[in-house]
């Protein structure tokens, strides 16, 4: 094999290699990001419920 095929053999595995990096990177933020807003979700189902359950003061008529 010559030395400029095999080199560029390795520079096609390399940008193979990046790329794969880079897409679970991406994908791995998604998660991140996903976990957080589940857990901002259920605050507000849990801050609604809470203002829905609360008791109301009597409505004055002036």
């Amino acid at each position: 094999m010559h030395s400029e095929t095999h080199l560029a053999l390795h520079h096609i595995r390399d940008t193979e290699l990046r790329a794969q990096a880079e897409a679970h990177r991406l994908a791995a933020s998604v998660g991140h990001t996903r976990t957080l807003r589940v857990r901002l979700g259920w605050t507000f189902v849990e801050f609604g419920l809470r203002l829905a359950a609360a008791p109301r003061a009597a409505a004055t008529v002036s």
